[in-house]
């Protein structure tokens, strides 16, 4: 039985049919911290949707060896939920309730939600409306959301995209004292090449097609930096 979180095996991407990106490959362990990068257009919120399910490959698999239903998922945020009227409390509790409504937790779901809220340092802004938090708390409660259900993997698309520069740093501080000390594998699509350099433990780069060259990239951070991918 292999010891790979997450086994990915000659994976094509991409929307009616049509490539963006093919035979990716590659797998990761439980605590990894991966980040997935490239220019635009590469198909990295593609690959990402892939991973987590929400889109079909075109062919190829996606095997995570622990049940989805353990992994949490922060997609790029809208503009809807930068306004959306709830509570920091309401948004974090409905990662409990699936696609089941359900008016109450019960006491597990209760438990998870205060650890995950305490995890991600919005204890003290629970009672408070989403939209009247800055960008930085509002992001840290939609991790705590994806975190109720995070046992094994959070999975996150761009999170300090329209964040200023010191919230974006906290943000990463948090995720990497998340994947350290409660192990739980981060799998991010950034632009922040930094990011990947300081915090990752492997890099996944999406590349424009050439010729005679393959689409992708896939090692660890130091195999990545060493090959001079990194500028």
């Amino acid at each position: 039985m292999s010891d790979a979180l997450l086994e990915v095996t000659d994976l094509c991407i991409g929307y009616d049919g049509k490539s963006i990106s093919d035979d990716i490959c590659f797998s990761i362990k439980s605590g990894s911290y991966l980040c997935i990068v490239g220019e635009n257009g590469t198909g990295k919120s593609t690959l990402l949707k892939t991973i987590s399910g929400l889109q079909k490959p075109v062919y190829g698999t996606v095997h995570f060896n622990v049940h989805k239903r353990e992994i949490g998922y922060l997609p790029q945020k809208t503009a809807v939920q930068y306004d959306f009227p709830a509570s920091a409390q309401e948004i974090i509790s409905s990662g409990a309730l699936g696609k089941w409504y359900r008016p109450l937790l019960n006491k597990d779901e209760k438990k998870r939600v205060a650890w995950a809220a305490e995890k991600t340092g919005v204890t003290a802004f629970l009672g408070q409306c989403f939209r009247e938090l800055s960008g930085g708390q509002q992001q840290r409660v939609l991790l705590a959301r994806a975190l109720v259900t995070a046992k094994n993997a959070v999975i996150l698309d761009e999170p300090t995209a329209g964040l200023d520069p010191e919230a974006t740093k906290d943000f990463y501080a948090l995720l990497l004292k998340i994947n350290r000390d409660e192990k739980i594998t981060i799998i991010m699509v950034t632009h922040d090449i930094e990011c990947a350099e300081k915090h990752a433990t492997h890099v996944l780069e999406l590349k424009n097609r050439k010729p005679d060259e393959e689409d992708f990239f896939f090692g660890t951070v130091n195999d990545y930096i060493e090959r001079g991918r990194l500028q």
